[in-house]
């Protein structure tokens, strides 16, 4: 789990960050985002009852989203605020990998971090 004061405390940070923030949308997730500086990096996952009816799969979903921001993403988010809002309940089954790949995804398509290996080659080529 993430450290507490790596987590948002509260909703007044969650809206201003909602009526501030940027947005980009995968397939499964959807992330709200703004640069904050001077404080740390601050995540929340929100995964809806809509996703899925029982709680327990819920937190499953959520643990793995911050599960992946801890090990992964944590050392280059600098100051970033981040809300990820999660759309399928498929995640908490899917392999970690295909998660990883599509959070990864996301998160390049948001700026947040430089894209995958493979996309910036595409990507590379795409701008030549």
């Amino acid at each position: 789990m993430l450290a507490k004061h790596h987590r948002f405390q509260g909703s007044r940070d969650i809206q201003r960050l909602y009526k501030a923030g940027q947005t980009a949308r995968s397939k499964s997730f959807s992330a709200r985002f703004r640069s904050d500086p001077g404080r740390p990096f601050r995540v929340v996952v929100i995964v809806s009852r809509k996703v899925h009816k029982s709680a327990v799969v819920r937190n499953r979903i959520r643990r793995r989203v911050y599960e992946l921001v801890r090990t992964e993403y944590a050392q280059s988010l600098g100051s970033t605020q981040l809300s990820v809002t999660v759309f399928d309940a498929s995640l908490a089954t899917a392999p970690s990998s295909a998660v990883r790949r599509e959070l990864a995804s996301l998160l390049s398509k948001a700026r947040v971090l430089a894209p995958p290996k493979g996309e910036r080659d595409i990507l590379k080529h795409k701008g030549e």
